[in-house]
């Protein structure tokens, strides 16, 4: 057992597997009480089942830790509660949250049903809201705290999964928006976007040349929670974590900007757009030539 998270409590949702199982599991070795939540579903969100999260509670305790099994499904604010309300019956605070539990539902934009869409969105973008509106609304008397969502690389876009990348630049979004107003209040939020071997990233269509274990990313989640990240003011941060690379992803900000005496009109912008302001190259439109070409041939292109 280290010391790293000596003496704080830890809630983690989707902890009943892969990456999420991970991160239950290195908080409760570095000293953390732990709440494991997982609403034990399929990676389509099928099937609940309370077990999972049971049997990664039971894993903390037998290895000497201290830890909780819940199994509400927080894409409901109820479930959002429970999760903040059994960390404090239980042991009488909540240090951090971390976001993990995630569904995927793939379908092209054009064919996406009703039924693809909102459950993906309920489960990554309301299921962090749930958990850390319930969170910061403690964590805010506390007067410390940590709020961790996951997004993905595929925020930048995705050609067969826009629920899913929706979801993932949704969590940046909430979680720029959580560090900004919780900063007053000592909280701090960051965004993890890991690129893992897990049940999830089987459905990658691009064999993956920088990718790691889950253990990796876990490793990540506990410097983020623990003080030494706090006390250097780490907050609306989003990294990615890939086997041995850790990098930073840049801030939105605007690039190149051109401006009109006595307002714009469709031919001054046609004038000034395309060579002024110009565009932002999108990188995966580059790779979508290798994806068919690999398509075509049966194989699965490098990332």
């Amino acid at each position: 057992m280290g010391n790293f998270l000596a003496g704080k409590v830890v809630a983690v949702t989707g902890a009943g597997r892969g990456i999420g199982r991970a991160v239950a599991l290195a908080c409760a070795a570095e000293g953390a009480r732990v709440v494991v939540n997982d609403y034990g579903v399929t990676v389509d969100g099928e099937g609940p089942t309370g077990e999972v999260a049971a049997a990664v509670a039971k894993e903390i305790e037998a290895a000497g830790g201290e830890a909780v099994a819940v199994t509400d499904d927080i894409s409901t604010m109820a479930g959002g509660q429970r999760i903040a309300d059994t960390a404090l019956a239980r042991y009488g605070r909540i240090d951090g949250a971390v976001c993990v539990a995630g569904i995927l539902r793939e379908r092209m934009l054009f064919n996406m049903t009703e039924e693809e869409w909102d459950p993906v969105i309920a489960t990554h973008l309301k299921g962090t809201f749930t958990v850390f509106r319930a969170a910061s609304a403690a964590m805010r008397r506390q007067r410390s705290g940590t709020l961790i969502g996951f997004t993905s690389g595929s925020h930048q876009g995705s050609v067969a999964q826009a629920n899913y990348a929706s979801a993932k630049g949704g969590v940046i979004s909430l979680v720029r928006s959580a560090a900004l107003g919780l900063h007053k209040y000592g909280v701090t939020a960051n965004c993890v976007a890991p690129v893992a071997r897990t049940r999830m990233s089987v459905k990658v269509p691009m064999e993956l040349t920088e990718i790691g274990e889950p253990e990796d990313v876990a490793a990540l989640v506990v410097y983020l929670l623990s003080d030494r990240a706090r006390a250097e003011g780490i907050t609306g941060q989003v990294y990615t974590v890939a086997g041995p690379k850790i990098a930073v992803w840049a801030q939105p900000r605007e690039l190149r900007a051109a401006y009109a005496e006595g307002g714009w009109s469709p031919e001054k912008i046609a004038d000034l757009l395309p060579g002024t302001v110009g565009t932002d190259p999108m990188p995966l439109l580059d790779r979508l030539q290798a994806m068919v070409k690999a398509a075509e041939a049966g194989d699965r292109p490098n990332a």
